[in-house]
């Protein structure tokens, strides 16, 4: 395989880690946990696995042998930065542990391990992928292990493989999922842990325990190199609007962290729309408004940045796409078998009113969006919606009401973007590098403690990172239920952006002046060489989160 001299450079760099995992750890135990919500009924679901402790690991200079244990990985969902590492951290936390160890691979994501297909992750193997993008070392996917025939048919090749753990690398959706096998197997008593590492880009897998989910950091400073060179291009040539859609379909971390570091004219946070129920309306006239002031400074040229999962704050779209997934649901077949031209009017006939006049006043395109395949998990593809287009579009119609009424005289022409992929197997940053391998090695310790239903917890990560605390969470303490393919489930609960944090707080007190002026930020490519305050800086979000 042919390597760039980056690649060859970076697979000799040596993650950081937290120095209590260094050497032989001893585990301290917390008290007694609970859900976040609706503990009686996340209670009665998990019994096996419900009330855990808290734990951390501190150094030992106790002697412990560890007898052999071979471990299983399986990397669900979509692709974040730094998945290779966590694998690495793994594959060498075994290794230090007993030499005999062995860590199989499942491929293509849970998938793998309902049909038996999987391969043994030697060091040749690791030292290929250490510190590299992407979750192409065993691929990933997105098969939801939720039945007892699945259970038991993993079951039947982990017993083969003397597999004793599993470890489920992946977004709040798999980390339930694995939370559900961790609780089947110890019920009957299969002999098989398992434990979850918190992945997703989007930032929206955190708390208390797990101060930041792997990814986000990496793709926040690959949006943000290319939303610099936008805006350094819009700045130059002085006459195009950007508008630009970014990932984040149920919270707005991205587009705040992104903002934070570009400080753009102006960016819509999700939560905040829907805390003050604001209509698409009230957005479009919130922008053109921006438009309008800087074009009375002659200054025709912009840039907005979008969440990806807008449409689903507004809330009356939101009370329509609830309704939406619900009758879509238990009548998938019967609108499937209605003739194309036909499909808008039946969905307009099956909604309660209120919902029906809000589908019916969308443009075709987007009420087609809304309708089309759900996601495994039965929601909206929010992603195949184009709010920016839609948005780029109402926002030039209302500045031409507004010239037509002598209230703008300015020039507007967008352009639309939407970065995605090009963020989700970046080259993980030092940060992400050094928490992945981090997340994994706690994985490995976890193992060893006996653990199940627990997830790798590394914290305290603005500090020097053997300053860092590593530990384990229950999957159970993040629980509450939610309303999933009509029916009441037990689900991690996702973050969304707090409007009384400090991230928020910092960019609503400049947003203003962004909008108004021209103050922008051109973070230039992620740094994996240099000064410490270059390479190694957390997102601005962690920063201002920790008052750091």
């Amino acid at each position: 395989m042919t390597k760039s001299a980056l690649q060859v450079a970076r697979a000799a760099y040596k993650p950081k880690m937290p120095k209590a995992l260094h050497g032989t750890v001893k585990i301290e135990e917390g008290a007694a946990t609970q859900s976040v919500a609706d503990q009686e009924a996340v209670e009665k679901l998990f019994p096996h696995t419900y009330g855990m402790p808290i734990v951390k690991f501190v150094e030992t200079t106790d002697k412990i042998d560890y007898p052999t244990a071979n471990v299983g990985v399986i990397l669900s969902g979509g692709q974040a930065p730094g998945g290779h590492n966590v694998i690495a951290g793994i594959f060498d936390g075994m290794k230090s542990l007993n030499k005999d160890n062995k860590v199989y691979g499942f491929l293509m994501g849970p998938g793998g391990l309902i049909d038996h297909k999987y391969q043994e992750l030697t060091a040749d193997i690791i030292d290929e992928y250490r510190n590299t993008g992407g979750f192409d070392i065993i691929g990933s996917g997105r098969t939801k292990l939720e039945t007892t025939e699945q259970f038991d048919k993993g079951l039947e090749i982990l017993k083969k493989l003397n597999i004793k753990a599993l470890v489920i690398i992946g977004g709040d959706d798999s980390n339930t999922n694995a939370c559900v096998l961790a609780e089947y197997y110890k019920a009957i008593n299969a002999g098989v842990q398992v434990i979850g590492c918190p992945k997703t880009i989007d930032g929206d897998l955190k708390n208390e325990m797990i101060e930041a989910s792997f990814g986000f950091d990496t793709a926040c400073k690959v949006y943000s190199e290319v939303i610099g060179n936008i805006q350094r291009d819009c700045n130059s040539a002085r006459k195009y609007w950007h508008f630009i859609k970014l990932m984040g379909r149920s919270a707005s971390h991205i587009a705040l962290e992104c903002a934070l570091q570009v400080q753009p004219n102006f960016c819509i946070i999700s939560e905040e729309v829907e805390a003050k129920e604001q209509s698409l309306d009230d957005i479009v006239n919130e922008i053109a408004t921006a438009v309008a002031k800087r074009a009375a400074k002659g200054d025709n040229f912009g840039t907005v940045l979008i969440p990806e999962g807008l449409i689903e704050f507004v809330p009356a779209i939101k009370a329509l796409i609830s309704e939406l997934n619900d009758y879509l649901a238990h009548h998938q077949d019967e609108f499937d078998a209605i003739a194309k031209d036909q499909q808008r009017q039946y969905i307009i006939s099956k909604l309660s009113a209120d919902n029906s006049a809000v589908y019916a006043s969308l443009p075709e395109g987007v009420a087609r969006q809304l309708t089309l395949d759900r996601d495994p998990h039965g929601n909206v593809q929010v992603s195949l919606i184009e709010t920016e287009k839609l948005l780029a579009e109402m926002v030039g119609n209302r500045l031409a009401e507004w010239k037509k009424a002598g209230k703008y005289a300015g020039k507007f022409s967008p352009q639309v973007h939407f970065f995605g992929y090009e963020g989700r197997c970046a080259g993980p940053s030092n940060y992400d590098a050094d928490y992945c391998y981090s997340l994994g090695y706690t994985a490995s310790a976890l193992i060893a403690a006996g653990k199940t239903g627990y997830m790798s917890s590394v914290r305290n990560t603005t500090a020097p990172a053997d300053q860092w605390i590593a530990g384990g969470v229950p999957v159970t303490m993040m629980m509450n239920m939610e309303r999933r393919h009509g029916e009441m489930k037990p689900v991690i609960q996702k973050a969304l952006v707090k409007l009384d944090g400090a991230p928020f707080k910092f960019f609503a007190s400049n947003r203003e002046n962004w909008a108004i002026n021209t103050e922008y930020v051109y973070p230039g490519p992620i740094q994996y060489f240099g000064p410490t305050e270059v390479c190694d800086q957390t997102t601005i979000t962690l920063r201002l989160e920790q008052g750091k």
